[in-house]
């Protein structure tokens, strides 16, 4: 879908916020890096994430206190970052998760009553 000429999640707050949650809910689950992630992103359906977008989230993560970062010898060549959650990350993807649920929950109710009812009246239901 494209509004007003670009993509309408392309590069919005809404993606950064919900890609961050995502990116430290990946790291959650054990020791893992970039390149990793970004898979795992894009197995999700996160397609159109590239380096330049996920190292710029797991540096915010990393100075909120989130996700610790260990440099480490790859078996495949250069030193990479390995990263994982430490226990403000946990506290802070549970608080990300319950406020996730209950803004989109409150999206859906008002999307819902767009394509069901004629509440709105006026609004055009394309």
């Amino acid at each position: 879908m494209t509004v007003y000429g670009g993509d309408f999640l392309g590069d919005t707050q809404l993606t950064k916020g919900i890609l961050e949650g995502c990116v430290l809910a990946i790291v959650s689950r054990g020791e893992t890096y970039g390149y990793k992630i970004l898979s795992e992103l894009e197995a999700h359906g996160f397609s159109n994430v590239l380096e330049g977008t996920l190292y710029p989230v797991l540096t915010r993560l990393e100075e909120k206190g989130c996700i610790s970062c260990r440099r480490g010898k790859s078996p495949y060549g250069p030193v990479r970052k390995y990263y994982t959650v430490t226990d403000f990350g946990r506290k802070y993807l549970s608080e990300f998760e319950r406020s996730y649920k209950s803004i989109t929950a409150a999206a859906d109710s008002i999307l819902d009553d767009m394509n069901n009812t004629d509440k709105f009246e006026g609004v055009n239901k394309t």
